[in-house]
């Protein structure tokens, strides 16, 4: 995946990086604890879709953690997208907390820090969509009702303790599969590690409700913004494997892969297996969305 652009802001910016980019402090509690927050969306033909929602959610993840946010973060992901140029891309807003609090810290000195990183997209997303994904269960093995009710557990907050995530990619695709759906000790569907979930019975769409704690995915919203115009209803709720069993069709969906269709659920068929037409609709309806207008790719749902 290449780097297109990097731009900084914030007292915790270090100089001294390869070939004069900004640098992030050595001792920074992002590097040390992992105590930052981030957000990634997609730039489509050089405009950030649902930019202003993205940063709405960065603002809420900082303020669950107590982290305080640079200003002028739009103006820095504008910087970042036009160093990268017109094209398509990944821009990731990572926002951090800076040096721990200490005597041997000056004050004002090594604070928060913003990085604004536009990099390529993959190449394997429209291969993934054309092919669907195949998904395993995996356990939290915890409650996601007190989990959601337990803010120190950071439910829904983007940050970049993803280590828990990463690895459960990684156990999904030791057993052969693309991506894992996790699940709650009662069995409860969550979300994927890095996308939300959704399957389609008949005309209406599925998904697991925010109260279980997952996050609140922005193109889960724009998914709700769009299905009635392709004659879909969205049901909010706690379900179990048993629900994705009886589906039509399955998919996930991210700022970054879009929808993407599930062909497989723990060695078992979703469907007839193949990607759906629901999914399919879904996608398109998305990208005409994002790509349509300036304004359609800025302004958030009416």
């Amino acid at each position: 995946m290449r780097v297109l652009a990097v731009v900084a802001a914030g007292p915790g910016v270090a100089g001294g990086g390869v070939g004069g980019q900004p640098a992030l402090d050595p001792l920074d509690l992002a590097l040390v604890r992992g105590d930052a927050v981030f957000e990634a969306l997609r730039v489509y033909a050089g405009r950030p879709f649902r930019l202003r929602e993205h940063l709405d959610r960065l603002a809420a993840s900082a303020a669950a953690v107590e982290l305080p946010l640079p200003g002028g973060l739009a103006e820095l992901a504008a910087r970042a997208v036009a160093e990268a140029g017109d094209g398509d891309a990944v821009l990731r807003l990572i926002c951090t907390r800076g040096r721990e609090e200490s005597p041997a810290v000056p004050a004002g000195d090594g604070g928060p820090a913003a990085f604004a990183i536009c990099t390529e997209l993959p190449a394997s997303f429209e291969d993934d969509r054309r092919r669907g994904l195949r998904l395993v269960l995996l356990t939290t093995a915890a409650d996601p009702l007190v989990r959601a009710a337990s803010p120190w557990l950071l439910p829904g907050v983007k940050s970049i303790s993803y280590a828990t995530n990463m690895a459960a990619q990684r156990a999904a695709r030791a057993r052969g599969a693309d991506d894992a759906v996790l699940v709650g000790l009662g069995g409860e569907l969550l979300e994927a590690p890095t996308a939300n979930l959704w399957w389609r019975s008949g005309q209406t769409l599925f998904t697991p409700a925010l109260d279980l704690g997952i996050l609140a995915g922005i193109t889960r919203a724009v998914l709700c913004e769009l299905a009635p115009g392709l004659g879909l209803k969205v049901l909010e709720g706690v379900f179990t494997a048993e629900d994705v069993a009886a589906a039509d069709e399955a998919f996930l969906s991210s700022s970054t892969r879009e929808v993407m269709p599930v062909i497989e659920l723990d060695g078992t068929p979703v469907g007839d297996g193949h990607p759906g037409h629901a999914a399919a609709g879904l996608q398109a309806a998305l990208r005409h969305l994002a790509t349509a207008s300036p304004t359609a790719a800025r302004r958030g749902p009416a």
